[in-house]
């Protein structure tokens, strides 16, 4: 990690602004400093930096980490400085320019974010890329099942639900289990997608609870067991994000630091959009399932240098969370 920290304060962002400033070609002092700020404090840093030195902060980031900070065509520790919604808009992007469209990455934001958010999202979307991220995902040159997914958990954001009914919950998972393995022939995609799209997050999450309560088993296996084909395999991605978010990210991390040559897109994008939500309850369940603590293996599988460091960081701050993020 690096060392002669340079610490940052609370109170005086304009002290901050100079530290981050004064340190060109040194920014690995501050490193650890950023990642331990709350959401508030990097808007008012930003803030401050745009009043006393005439940028963006974002833009004068982006000259130091070009290089060690590139998992990503938006850079890791810009990315971290952006607020919530600008950044949750370049992910979708990203996600969306990619060879392989990141389908799971776009998941996670829907799933994973009030529909407020969501709404800002989308506008922050338009505004910088001129361009409707709804129809972007609808008009994907390769059609593919996570495209009605994704379309479905738009609307349900669109839906306006406040309140969460157990008896919906069970009426719904019933529908669920008549049109999955209660019944003789494929699954009926049409009832399934119209569930995602009129229900809210946090009620599509009870009628998964009220499914275990009632069938004595998690949804999860009966997509197992059920020929489903692609569509099966984009609903169970849904589902385990909604069910239980710090076990699924928990695996995420787990799954993109080992592989072979190592997911860094994956892993930076996690970190920074958990960091400030429950990172430290995932970094708990990490610990259960692998035995090791999540900042440990994340030294073992990186390179030291800043970029490391960085994430190091946010892997093991404690979390500071926003009403803005989730359901």
């Amino acid at each position: 990690m690096a060392t002669n920290i340079l610490t940052m304060t609370s109170h005086n962002f304009e002290l901050d602004c100079k530290k981050i400033h004064d340190s060109l070609g040194g920014l690995s002092q501050l490193i650890p400093s950023l990642a331990s700020l709350t959401l508030h404090e990097r808007q008012q840093l930003r803030e401050t930096y745009k009043a006393v030195y005439g940028e963006d902060l974002i833009s004068q980031l982006q000259r130091y980490d070009e290089d060690d900070f590139s998992s990503m065509k938006f850079s890791t520790l810009s990315l971290w400085m952006l607020c919530p919604h600008d950044r949750d808009a370049f992910v979708a992007r990203e996600a969306l320019q990619q060879d392989e469209t990141n389908f799971k990455a776009l998941v996670e934001i829907f799933v994973g974010r009030k529909s407020s958010h969501v709404v800002l999202i989308s506008q922050a979307y338009q505004k910088m890329f001129r361009r409707v991220l709804d129809q972007d995902i609808m008009n994907l040159d390769s059609p593919h099942p996570f495209q009605k997914v994704l379309m479905a958990l738009s609307a349900s954001h669109k839906a306006h639900q406040v309140d969460i009914s157990h008896h919906i919950s069970k009426c719904d998972a019933r529908r669920l289990y008549e049109t999955g393995e209660g019944s003789l022939g494929a699954i009926d995609e049409a009832v399934v997608l119209e569930i995602l799209s009129k229900r809210s997050i946090q009620q599509l999450k009870l009628t998964f609870l009220s499914y275990k309560h009632i069938y004595g088993h998690d949804y999860t296996k009966s997509i197992k067991r059920g020929n489903y084909g692609q569509f099966g395999k984009a609903l169970m991605v849904v589902v385990k994000c909604i069910c239980n978010q710090e076990h699924y990210y928990a695996k995420e991390l787990y799954a993109c630091i080992r592989r072979e040559k190592g997911d860094m897109g994956t892993l930076a994008r996690t970190l920074v959009s958990r960091a400030d939500i429950d990172m430290d309850e995932i970094r708990r369940v990490f610990k259960e399932k692998y035995e090791k603590e999540l900042g440990d293996v994340i030294c073992e599988s990186i390179p030291c240098g800043d970029y490391r460091d960085f994430l190091v960081a946010l892997a093991t701050r404690s979390s500071t969370p926003s009403n803005i993020y989730n359901n």
